[in-house]
């Protein structure tokens, strides 16, 4: 007779069944409350153990990159870039004011474009698209957007954000078996996040996005770390799948003084 714990629980008649059955089964059944037992204890030492894991692992990736104190720090930041293709170079300027605004600027050929993105909305001008004004962007393409507007990382206080944090299997990257953990944001948009075991720098992030109103996936290659002179480590080469060549970066700027207004779209 195969007794479950459950129906023990919900009815009691099954233990009064137990006892008259005699000793040869009630040794029986012991035996499989014992395994059981057993069975849940380590269950959650396994669950215990895991979550520990995860914490330890994003705790020794914010440690590696310059750690929380110089991280909450940052307010803002310029950066300058290129991207190299087909002989031409692309200046790229990026302006971020955390949890404000980001613009890119970008320059190509003698025409000059430009993203916006903001609390309150997000723009585009791009003029060798045939751009002639600054047009809005989707709702979709705004929500991704304002993710990015965290620059201390997202996973840094990820819990007092909303988001969540599960390690994965760990995962072949250009020949190094990486850490993966998978974000879900307080959105529900998803994210997997590749650690190097022993920079534990990330290295590549995977992530779903929208261009052109259309769902692709973006898989983004992080490396050059620098430690800059306010303490914090950063990637200066960036390559994405989107983007037809790595962008470069020459120069970060970190708390430099912005207007808010350089968020605001020019007409």
């Amino acid at each position: 007779m195969t007794i479950h714990v459950n129906s023990i629980i919900n009815n009691p008649f099954i233990v009064a069944e137990i006892l008259i059955a005699g000793k040869l089964h009630q040794n029986n059944y012991m035996k499989k409350v014992k395994y059981l037992s057993l069975a849940v204890i380590g269950m959650m030492l396994t669950v215990i153990s895991f979550a520990q894991t995860t914490e330890d692992l994003i705790a020794k990736h914010i440690e590696a990159i310059g750690g929380r104190e110089n991280w909450k720090k940052v307010n803002s930041m310029r950066s300058e870039a290129t991207l190299s293709t087909q002989g031409i170079e692309v200046p790229i300027i990026i302006t971020q004011v955390h949890n404000v605004g980001m613009k890119q600027e970008f320059s190509v050929m003698g025409m000059s474009g430009y993203s916006i993105i903001g609390v309150d909305g997000g723009w585009n001008f791009n003029p060798m698209q045939g751009q002639t004004k600054p047009e809005p962007i989707t709702q979709d393409e705004l929500n991704i957007g304002k993710e990015q507007l965290d620059i201390q990382g997202e996973l840094l206080d990820y819990k007092m954000k909303g988001h969540s944090v599960q390690l994965l299997n760990s995962e072949d990257v250009d020949g190094t078996l990486c850490l993966k953990l998978k974000l879900t944001r307080k959105s529900g948009r998803e994210s997997f996040i590749l650690i190097d075991p022993k920079t534990f720098y990330i290295v590549r992030t995977v992530t779903n996005i929208i261009v052109n109103g259309q769902e692709n996936e973006s898989t983004v290659s992080l490396s050059n770390y620098q430690k800059l002179p306010e303490g914090i480590v950063v990637p200066f080469t960036i390559e994405n799948n989107q983007l037809p060549a790595p962008i470069n970066f020459s120069k970060i700027e970190v708390n430099p003084k912005i207007d808010d207004a350089v968020f605001k779209v020019q007409q």
